[in-house]
């Protein structure tokens, strides 16, 4: 059993039922999978691409510095909302930004993350890494060596790392478990980017893998049960 977890959520798994935007449903519903597991300490990492992606906006006049800014101001927007959510459903929470946007939502800082861990709240932060050119994958794994997380939670849309992609090819076989080393020489895993990877492998942080939308999925892997697809070193 993991006593501290760092959650990756992708923006596109709070657009539930939409083609964009937030579902308020779909974040009641992981917020109820959370609470199966509140003996353990909780951060979430959150995405932003329910309502912009920095990649994609790039061009036609936008530069990267830019998209990626608007990119990091869409997960604040994710965790403003999901913040709410959990707390309507008796999930304490807090978000916690790592841009400066003190009308919104409170700047991370190490100490207040801490507190709000110690007083048992799920600690949602946004912003990315605060920087441009970089993931909200890196910024997880980054997060999660700073708060001494046990383990990286990825939440996905399938149940784990297959050694090719499972909706084009029916014969892809799923890896129970991976190295990091493995993971970053196999070019059909793209589950993180390599630079999240890359820190993950140097810091020896166990990552797991597993599909999202499973009732009890959240708990059983915070649990330590086999689900999904572990990396480690």
């Amino acid at each position: 059993m993991y006593k501290r977890i760092l959650l990756k959520l992708s923006g596109e798994q709070l657009q539930g039922q939409f083609d964009g935007g937030f579902d308020a449903d779909r974040a009641a519903w992981i917020a109820d999978e959370i609470k199966k597991a509140t003996s353990a300490e909780i951060i979430v990492m959150i995405g932003g691409g329910n309502y912009a992606r920095g990649a994609q906006l790039v061009g036609k006049g936008v530069q990267r510095v830019t998209a990626d800014n608007i990119g990091m101001m869409a997960t604040i927007m994710n965790a403003v909302a999901l913040a709410d959510v959990f707390n309507s459903k008796g999930l304490a929470a807090r978000a916690l930004t790592n841009l400066t946007l003190d009308q919104v939502a409170d700047q991370f800082t190490h100490r207040r993350a801490l507190s709000h861990l110690a007083k048992g709240r799920v600690v949602i932060v946004a912003g990315g890494i605060g920087r441009p050119y970089l993931t909200t994958d890196t910024a997880a794994v980054s997060l999660a060596l700073e708060l001494e997380c046990d383990a990286i939670l990825k939440a996905t849309k399938v149940d784990g790392i297959y050694d090719s992609d499972p909706t084009k090819n029916a014969d892809a076989k799923k890896l129970v478990t991976l190295t990091y080393q493995q993971a970053l020489e196999q070019p059909d895993v793209k589950i993180m980017d390599k630079a999240a990877l890359g820190l993950a492998l140097e810091h020896t942080q166990p990552l797991v893998v597993f599909e999202l939308l499973q009732l009890g999925n959240i708990a059983k892997a915070i649990a330590g049960e086999k689900i999904g697809t572990t990396i480690s070193s």
